[in-house]
């Protein structure tokens, strides 16, 4: 049998676990697709670098080309990560006919749309089931089990580091800053840590999600995004007496043929599913108009998970192959884009307010909100031995994006009001 011959650019820990899979896993691998695989080709940056695994150094060059444009490689596998070049090196595979399997989501939800666009010209397979959720098949369910179903809502825990911190303000009471620190020791944290805890991360794997869920053009701008650094443990603490958990969800919705995604810290109701999934671990809820209620749970980062998943779409790249199928099961978005008007998103808000302790200042914050019609759900003042203000907690009803920074900009310039302290969505 004719082996199925590999590129593989990058030999990181993500690539380095491709190659102990795909060689490990060979004959069960190669009783799924009817041949042998072999990786012939890999290329790095450092041929010194030290590895954990050994290779044949005849297959290793520091030239991503020479495997490009190898003509004995039907797939290139992508783990080397980055933008501006890597775009440049996967067209040219596809103009090349070779397919594509990539983790790379920054790639994906940047330049997805034309780099499938290339694919479909080409009759080539793009695979990318890595780029979110690293072991969890999210993306081959969204695109093959609810292709018969009206996907209405995706809500996601997509970021492993900053569930990671959440959940450790949570069970400890620490503050933020000191977890953080934590988490950099660990290794789930970057020392410039501002793409994962700013939501930066997240959003791009949400605008992928929200690309194949709702089967239109979603670009990472169509994402409002807010981050977990203005987190406190006393906003944590407060959830928890109301009921809630703190997590950051990416949520993307869709009515009408109209759509909204966001990334931001979000109280949960403690019962949700979603709030019991902890530690570096994600979730992504899915809401489906006939199936209803479906949840995906699993570790979202590693080498070996994602490492899974990449070689799991190698396998489906190899079947195709043989069928002769590939490039059919490409999503090419093919809806209009039609976002929602924050008059058209509608959630329930906490808000946390430090304002004068004196009478008739309750009643001066309740007319501001009548005033914009945002009903309230529950008010509760408290003095605080810590804080010389009175604090406020109020939970509203389902509000207007609108409304609610119409209430939040006169809040501020109320004189009774010192500081609007926190503000969250809060779902389930």
């Amino acid at each position: 049998m004719k082996p199925v011959k590999v590129g593989l650019l990058g030999l990181g820990t993500v690539g380095a676990g491709v190659v102990r899979i795909v060689e490990g896993n060979q004959e069960d691998l190669s009783s799924q697709v009817g041949s042998p695989i072999v990786i012939e080709r890999i290329a790095v940056k450092n041929v010194d670098k030290p590895r954990d695994i050994e290779v044949d150094a005849a297959l290793i060059t520091t030239d991503p080309w020479e495997v490009i444009r190898d003509p004995e490689i039907d797939v290139i596998v992508e783990v080397m990560g980055g933008i501006a070049g890597t775009k440049e090196y996967i067209l040219e595979a596809l103009e090349l006919g070779k397919h594509i399997v990539t983790a790379n989501k920054d790639l994906m939800a940047l330049h997805g749309s034309e780099i499938l666009a290339k694919a479909q010209e080409k009759q080539c397979d793009v695979f990318y089931e890595a780029s979110v959720a690293g072991g969890i098949p999210i993306i081959r369910t969204l695109i093959e089990g609810f292709s018969s179903d009206k996907i209405k809502k995706i809500m996601g825990i997509v970021n492993g580091t900053t569930n990671y911190i959440l959940s450790k303000m949570s069970q400890e009471g620490a503050s933020y800053h000191d977890v953080l620190k934590e988490a950099q020791g660990l290794g789930y944290a970057e020392s410039d840590p501002t793409s994962d805890v700013e939501g930066l991360d997240a959003a791009r794997k949400m605008a992928i999600l929200g690309t194949l869920g709702f089967r239109t053009n979603v670009e990472l701008n169509d994402v409002s995004v807010s981050g977990i650094s203005g987190v406190s443990k006393e906003d944590i603490a407060f959830a928890k007496r109301l009921g809630y958990d703190m997590k950051l969800l990416g949520i993307a919705e869709c009515e009408d043929e109209e759509f909204s995604i966001s990334v931001q810290p979000t109280m949960i109701r403690t019962g949700h599913p979603l709030a019991s999934v902890n530690g570096v671990f994600n979730a992504v809820y899915v809401y489906g108009q006939a199936v209803g209620e479906t949840m995906f749970y699993g570790a979202g980062a590693g080498a070996m998970p994602t490492a899974t998943s990449i070689v799991a779409d190698l396998v489906a790249v190899i079947k195709n192959l043989k069928l002769g199928v590939n490039g059919l099961k490409q999503i090419v978005p093919y809806k209009q884009k039609k976002l929602k008007s924050d008059e058209d998103i509608f959630y329930k808000n906490f808000l946390l307010l430090h304002v004068d302790d004196k009478a008739g200042v309750l009643a001066k914050i309740t007319q501001v909100f009548a005033e914009y019609e945002v009903s309230l759900d529950s008010v509760v003042q408290q003095a605080n031995a810590n804080n010389p203000d009175a604090e406020i907690i109020i939970v509203t009803h389902n509000a207007s994006k609108a409304s609610m920074n119409k209430v939040l900009r006169h809040l501020e310039e109320l004189p009774v009001i010192h500081r609007v302290k926190s503000h969250y969505r809060v779902e389930g």
